[in-house]
This record gives structure tokens, C-alpha cells and sequence, in this order.
């Protein structure tokens, strides 16, 4: 045999075994993946104070959200959530917790706002309404003046919301809401956990059913 074929051959068998290698590893990578994702089992960490959920007695799921107001994900799936609890209710618990990102200027104003309505009774009209208007505050340099408009549409008091904003009303609640969201891992919004299982990312509606049909059984 040639010293040139020996070459060939040999130049072969390596090709071949790093082929198998690769393939081994690619296995060994999917097998990881379809690991059960760990699952929460620190429910004071997890749910808080609980001061901000949407409460159904005798429900076998709980959806933990943490999420920011200024977040263009969260106020894309926030139809979906709503469209959940509306076809679930009774049988979920939504429980929000916020996470305002550094990155987004009105975010915790945002948050301040929605403790700040909540203190008048009305912080899921508040949440929707931030939501629903996001576009509108999410980099103006105006925020106050437009979260104030929307408490007036919403029938608070004004001049206490206003104050509230000023004082930053909760701003240790909502730092707490992070804190935890932090040492759950979360870093990034919005952020699921289903009965403790942790969901990163937009949902649609058929995997928030699956999910929590999955969940309930």
C-alpha cells in the first residue's frame, strides 16, 4: 500500500469517528433536553405576599407571572393571560409580581403606578390599562402626566395618586418582587411559572392550555 493511500485511509477513520462522536453528543444533548423541567418548591419565595392575584378558591393551578409594564413581550401575551383567566376562571390563580427592567426608562414608574391604584382599589384596572396603552407612555418623557390621565379615567383620586407616584409608593414591594425573581432565576420578562414549573417567554394560548390541563390532573 502506497504511503498516500495510508494517508487517505487514515484521514478516513478519523472523519468517521469524529462523525460518531458528534452524533453521540447531539444524543447526549437531546437526552438533556428532554429533561422534566425542575420544579419550584418554595412557594413563599414564589408567591410573595400574594397581594396582587386574581384568587379562585378551589384551583388546582397557579400561573406566577413576573413581568414589566414597559416589556413589548409582556403586553403582547397579556390578551392571552386574560383570555386564560377568562376561560379558566375558578379553576386558576393568577398571581403577578413585578420586574421592571433596568433597561426600560418608565417601567418602574410604571410599577409605581399600579401599586399606587392598587391603593385605591384598582390595580388590575390599572395593569390592563398600562398594557393596553403601552405604546403610548413607554419612552415619553411625560409618563407621570399620562399615568395621572389614566387614574382620572379610572375614577381615583388624583392628587393622592399623584402623591403616590411622587413618594414612590411600594417601591420596596415591587424591589422585593424582584429580589425573588432573581434568586428564582428569573432574567427576563416575561417570565412564567405554572404550578412551580418555570416558562420563560411568550406563551400561546394552546400551551397555556396544555400547561395548565397537564397541571390539573
Amino acid at each position: 500500500m502506497s504511503q498516500e493511500a495510508k494517508v487517505i485511509i487514515g484521514i478516513s477513520i478519523v472523519t468517521v469517528l469524529i462523525l460518531i462522536g458528534a452524533v453521540f453528543f447531539l444524543s447526549g444533548a437531546q437526552k438533556e433536553e428532554a429533561k422534566p423541567a425542575e420544579k419550584v418548591t418554595d412557594t413563599k419565595q414564589l408567591l410573595g405576599d400574594q397581594k396582587r392575584i386574581v384568587k379562585a378558591p378551589n384551583a388546582k393551578v397557579t400561573i406566577v407571572e413576573f413581568g414589566d409594564f414597559q416589556c413589548p413581550a409582556c403586553a403582547s401575551v397579556h390578551p392571552t393571560v386574560k383570555q386564560i383567566l377568562k376561560d379558566y376562571e375558578g379553576k386558576v390563580n393568577f398571581v403577578w409580581r413585578h420586574f421592571p427592567l433596568p433597561m426600560h426608562k418608565n417601567a418602574m414608574l410604571a410599577a409605581i403606578a399600579s401599586e399606587a391604584a392598587a391603593e385605591q382599589g384598582k390595580f388590575w384596572e390599572m395593569h390592563t390599562t398600562l398594557f393596553d396603552n403601552q405604546k403610548e407612555w413607554e419612552e415619553s418623557g411625560k409618563a407621570k402626566d399620562i399615568f395621572v390621565s389614566y387614574a382620572e379615567k379610572l375614577g381615583l383620586d388624583t392628587t393622592k395618586f399623584a402623591d403616590a407616584l411622587d413618594k414612590k409608593f411600594n417601591a420596596e414591594r415591587i424591589q422585593s418582587d424582584q429580589d425573588a425573581g432573581i434568586t428564582l432565576g428569573v432574567n427576563s420578562t416575561p417570565t412564567f411559572f405554572i404550578n412551580g414549573v418555570k416558562e420563560n417567554g411568550v406563551l400561546s394560548y394552546d400551551e397555556f392550555k396544555q400547561k395548565i390541563d397537564a397541571a390539573s390532573k
